[in-house]
């Protein structure tokens, strides 16, 4: 997980004209953290404490960067999925640059057991964080839609991650999955009860707002990114979220998410190149269109999911958590081998993450 010494000389004189994701923004930082330094191979490392800036994510030398990564799949149900060798291949074979940590808050997930959920998104924390990943804590709320039925679960569970990690300058909250079935306003009113309870215990991490519509920027609800232009979340360094499928969510969704923005942060926490579910056949031709979109926009995406589900977008082939193998694409669905291409194609110019 070292920059080659003869590859410094290159990235210095071609990054920015080359390549405009994470690695080649990190490049021509001027200040800490040096992305030539030996040392300084991880996301982490080369970009320090992410923000936001006006429209975009940037890094600790105010530069815009683009994240990209995968999520887990529920933890309640493949929590074997995440394990050393699987997140060894994520950072240095898949050369990702963020987990998002996907737990569930019904079917199974946290309320039945707080006490263990929390310790297994505190694990995975530290897991992606020794590895040099940024971490999403996705607060999985999908069953009821309302985030509101779970505000005070969401409020303990917010107050113990952040007290624990608010040192660290890898963790970024994401507190309501995908609401559905309730108003815009009423988002937003959840956001800024949950927002506060974060802030007293880290007040610099980026925080995620989930949109109305299963993060769908209101589109599947009929609705759309003007509700959020005109009554905005009252916090700061916060990212609005927006998910999308690429074999379902077709033009009304990306010319949405185009003009939005052109408005707002955006940080698309979830997509799949399947239908909504997750399944079925792949879209890769739509799925290009959203991703082109993302890098000229530097929005920072992150795909749906790092599992053996049966389902297609499930990127391992059924069987693989058992025990592996983690690197390359034998054990990979053809999703799978699609999203590790899209990971790996800036970074392998410049890299060399083993």
């Amino acid at each position: 997980m070292r920059w080659h010494a003869r590859l410094r000389a290159l990235a210095v004189l071609t990054a920015t004209a080359l390549l405009p994701a994470t690695f080649a923004q990190a490049i021509s930082s001027s200040s800490p953290p040096d992305p030539m330094s030996a040392t300084a191979a991880t996301p982490v490392q080369i970009n320090g404490k992410v923000s936001v800036c006006g429209l975009t994510l940037c890094n600790s030398s105010g530069r815009p960067i683009q994240l990209r990564g995968m999520s887990t799949h529920g933890l309640q149900w493949y929590a074997q999925c995440v394990n050393s060798g699987s997140l060894d291949a994520l950072a240095d074979d898949w050369r990702a640059d963020v987990l998002r940590i996907s737990m569930y808050v019904q079917e199974g997930g946290y309320e039945t057991d707080p006490a263990r959920f929390t310790a297994m998104v505190d694990r995975y924390i530290e897991e992606a964080t020794r590895r040099g990943l940024y971490a999403i804590v996705d607060w999985h709320m999908l069953n009821p839609g309302d985030p509101h039925h779970n505000l005070q679960r969401a409020k303990t569970f917010f107050r113990e991650i952040a007290d624990r990690h608010r040192d660290k300058g890898n963790v970024l909250y994401e507190i309501a999955n995908e609401p559905s079935g309730v108003s815009w306003d009423r988002i937003r009113r959840y956001a800024e009860e949950v927002i506060p309870v974060i802030r007293a215990q880290d007040p610099d991490s980026v925080i995620l707002v989930g949109t109305r519509g299963w993060s769908s920027l209101g589109v599947s609800e009929g609705a759309d990114e003007r509700e959020i232009v005109a009554n905005p979340v009252n916090a700061r360094n916060i990212m609005y979220t927006f998910h999308f499928y690429a074999a379902s969510h077709r033009e009304a969704y990306l010319n949405t998410l185009a003009r939005a923005a052109a408005r707002l942060p955006i940080f698309v926490t979830e997509f799949g190149t399947q239908n909504y579910a997750g399944e079925g056949a792949n879209d890769f031709g739509q799925a290009r269109r959203y991703l082109d979109l993302l890098r000229s926009r530097k929005i920072s995406w992150v795909n749906w999911n790092f599992s053996d589900d049966w389902r297609s977008g499930a990127v391992f082939k059924d069987g693989t958590c058992g025990a592996g193998p983690w690197t390359g694409t034998a054990p990979l669905k053809e999703a799978g081998v699609w999203i590790r291409d899209q990971l790996r194609g800036s970074a392998a110019l410049f890299s060399d993450r083993r």
